[in-house]
Formats: structure tokens, sequence, C-alpha cells
């Protein structure tokens, strides 16, 4: 019950954890990133920053006593020319600036280590809040059909193959062929490009067909950027005509858990955990 300091981005996920928190009755502070965060995170202790002050964020979480740290939400890469730094976050933008040029992943590495120098113990989102972790097997009643398992395979294996490249972690693949896959739109983006395809390509509500699949990259800090999906990805999907959405078990967070279950039945979309592929 050591008091987290939670970074919130965009999206619902910060809030999840919030509410976690405060169930447990688990203390909390939490850093509202500026330009990302939701409004609501608000309504609970803590302070509005910019993504480059990382001196003010760090001596206010230190002021509160937060011995653990949480990164959590959406934050698009920022143009690293028009941040506003702190002093500290001119002292570490150089290495920013570094790290970015390798890749998300990098860069995410470069902003834990800064924050673990200062004594802080980063906490990913799943361990905050472990009912948020998609299990094996079906959830909700759909159940991928045998016509399903081809699309599932190769989706999956698709969706490993550019996080080994840095690119993303989803791909979208119907009758074996690949539809899309995400780069740095995000699924939502993605899917929204599945949508404008033609017809004969995707699937219908009266006759969904193929698969979105999402999977960590394999150089991917876990503790920061699992998948996740919510009800707004279920209902893309649903939009694509897609017959359902898989993961790897304990390796993708599924926010709203009834939410998604109930948005899935009512469309007819199966969500599927599956076991990690295993690495050699």
């Amino acid at each position: 019950m050591q008091k987290l300091g939670l970074i919130a981005g965009g999206g619902d996920l910060p809030r999840r954890l919030a509410e976690s928190c405060a169930a447990a009755g688990r203390p909390l502070v939490v850093v509202r990133l500026k330009g990302f965060a939701e409004p609501d995170m608000a309504e609970f202790p803590g302070l509005e920053a910019g993504i480059a002050e990382l001196g003010k964020v760090m001596e206010a979480l230190k002021a509160a006593g937060a011995v653990k740290v949480c990164f959590a939400g959406n934050v698009a890469r920022p143009d690293l020319s028009k941040l506003k730094p702190d002093l500290r976050g001119l002292r570490v933008l150089p290495g920013a600036i570094a790290a970015a040029r390798k890749g998300d992943d990098a860069l995410l590495r470069f902003l834990l280590s800064e924050f673990e120098a200062e004594g802080f113990q980063i906490e990913g989102a799943h361990e905050v809040h472990e009912a948020l972790t998609l299990g094996e097997g079906p959830l909700g009643a759909c159940r991928p059909r045998p016509a399903d398992a081809e699309d599932v395979t190769h989706a999956l294996s698709i969706a490993r193959a550019i996080g080994a490249l840095d690119i993303g972690q989803g791909a979208v693949v119907v009758d074996g062929l690949v539809l899309a896959v995400e780069a740095q739109e995000g699924t939502d983006g993605m899917l929204a490009r599945v949508q404008t395809l033609p017809e004969a390509l995707k699937g219908a509500p009266d006759a969904r067909r193929g698969v979105l699949a999402k999977c960590p990259k394999p150089i991917q800090e876990l503790r920061v950027d699992l998948p996740t999906i919510g009800v707004a990805t279920v209902e893309a999907a649903a939009a694509c005509g897609l017959a359902g959405i898989v993961g790897e078990a304990g390796r993708m967070l599924v926010v709203d858990r009834a939410g998604v279950i109930a948005a899935a039945d009512r469309l007819g979309l199966f969500v599927l955990g599956v076991a990690k592929e295993p690495r050699s």
C-alpha cells in the first residue's frame, strides 16, 4: 500500500487505476499531463504538469510522499522542438532526443530510468489493478469459430513481427489477407482506415470475418505500454465487420471489463486471450 504517483495521460485507463486505488484505500497523487489527461482526473488529489516539466513532477511526487510511479493513458509522441522544459527537463532533453531516434520504446525506457535514478519504483498498470489483465480463453459469450482459427494465428504473427521492428502493436487480418498494421496512428486510427476499405475485403455485421490482434513488442517496457482495449475498441472492430479481437493472456489490458463483455456480446464479437508464444 505504498503511495502511488500516477502519471495520467488520456483515455479511461488512468481513471480506472485511480478508482482502484481509492477502493483499496491506497494513497495516491495524480500528475495530470497537460494536453493529454482527461478533465475528470482533476477529481483526484494531485497537480497538472507539462510533459517536459520533469523537475516539477518529481518534486511534487516526493513532496507528496509517493514511493512508486505508474504511467498510464495515451500520450502522443511530442514534437521535441516545441516542448517547454523546466530546468530538469532541459538537462535530460538531449538524451530524450537521442533515445527517441531509436524508437518509442527506447524513449520510454529513457524516461523510466530518469525516475528510477530519483529513487522511484516503477509499477505497471497491470500491477496496480490486476483485474484489468486479459485472461486465457474467451471473454464473454462469443467464441471464435473454426473458420477464425487461421486469421487468429496469422494476425498474431503479423502483430509480433511488426512489434519486433518497433512499428506498432496491432494488425488486422481477414481471410488470411493483412488489411492493416498499426503504426503511429494507434489502434483507433488503424481501424478507422480499415473501415474505409472496399466491402469485398471486409466482413459485415451479419457475416463477420477477420481478427484484430494486439501484442506487446519483444523489446517493450511492459510496465508502461501494455496493449490495451476498451469498449471503443470493440465498437470500432465491429464497425469494420471483424469477427473478433485477440491478445496474449496476461499481456493485454481490458479497460472496463464489464463494458467490453457487454459490447462484444451485443455486437457478436469474440475477445480471446491466448498463451504467450515462447521466445527462441
